[in-house]
């Protein structure tokens, strides 16, 4: 193998002069494919398997990232959907309670008309007892006046006094005979 490289070293500066770096030569070709073929062996050794599994831990984590962010965007679209349902049902009760509260202040509006109208009524039918016994009384206390008047007058005009008790029922016998006319409203 010695020999062989004296006799490549030998030969290459003739190679040079003849064709250049590009122009195709035995002996570079060999040693370019001696090298390229140990730097292969190296790389594969001790390089290739660790860029290897870093790539594959990579691609890995890359996947696994992938699927944890679509697992995320699932489980945000369900927890969306979710509240969106509750927002809903929270909306739907609201407007129920809205609904409910209105019904029952109609209700009570409703009810406290109406106790409202009978209140009125029973102060009207109270207001009209009150004003008949008014009437009743004032008849009565007119009746009387004029029953004294009546038995005073009739005193003075026969002279003679008759007991007071005989004289009122004479005149109320003669009062209560005499139609009394109703009252002007």
């Amino acid at each position: 193998m010695h020999n062989f490289l004296l006799l490549m070293l030998q030969e290459a500066p003739a190679t040079e002069a003849k064709g250049g770096l590009l122009s195709p030569h035995g002996g570079l070709m060999f040693w370019t494919l001696a090298i390229f073929l140990v730097v292969w062996f190296i790389l594969s050794k001790f390089a290739f398997k660790p860029i290897t599994a870093a790539v594959e831990a990579r691609e890995k984590a890359l996947e696994e990232a992938i699927a944890a962010a679509k697992a995320d965007r699932e489980e945000s679209a369900r927890i969306l959907a979710e509240h969106r349902k509750q927002i809903d049902a929270a909306r739907g009760d609201a407007q129920k309670m809205i609904a409910e509260g209105r019904a029952v202040g109609e209700k009570l509006r409703a009810q406290m008309v109406e106790e409202t109208r009978a209140q009125q009524q029973e102060m009207l039918e109270r207001a009209r007892r009150e004003i008949e016994a008014e009437k009743v009384r004032a008849v009565a206390e007119l009746r009387r006046e004029a029953v004294d008047l009546a038995i005073a007058g009739a005193g003075k005009v026969i002279e003679k006094n008759l007991d007071d008790e005989s004289n009122r029922r004479i005149v109320e016998k003669f009062l209560s005979s005499i139609p009394v006319m109703p009252a002007k409203s």
